[in-house]
């Protein structure tokens, strides 16, 4: 594959990569003014954009791979996010020491949108066979 193909799989993981140490730094700030109170939805949060976002997007850069269509690549962004902020969302809950059962829209949300944008990438990367009249 190209060479930008290769760049831009690689930009995307390093903001991914970069929304990993973020979301690791607010968490330890954040446990650190909790009174030692903690949750591990806060705490495990970075590993949501580190495994599900910057991996993926480091492998199809090592084989030369790219996203077919951009929405699937919007639609994948955006459950990753809505996992991430679900996330950090349940653990600011748990540590103030509550639950609210609208957190379940984030995890509904998140994992709805990662599994339709892997089937929609599933589908397009599909080539229909083609079948001769020689028969």
């Amino acid at each position: 594959m190209s060479t930008s193909v290769t760049k831009g799989m690689m930009k995307t993981g390093l903001v991914y990569l970069g929304c990993s140490l973020f979301l690791a730094l607010f968490g330890a700030v954040y446990e650190i003014f909790s009174h030692g109170v903690y949750s591990y939805y806060m705490l495990y949060a970075f590993a949501i954009p580190l495994a599900g976002g910057m991996l993926p997007c480091f492998l199809f850069a090592y084989l030369g791979k790219r996203i077919p269509n951009r929405s699937v690549q919007n639609l994948y962004n955006s459950g990753i996010a809505a996992l991430s902020i679900g996330s950090i969302f349940t653990g600011i809950l748990e540590i103030y020491g509550t639950t609210n059962q609208l957190t379940m829209v984030y995890w509904v949300a998140g994992f709805g949108l990662v599994i339709i944008s892997v089937c929609l990438y599933l589908f397009s990367t599909i080539k229909p066979n083609k079948k001769s009249d020689e028969a």
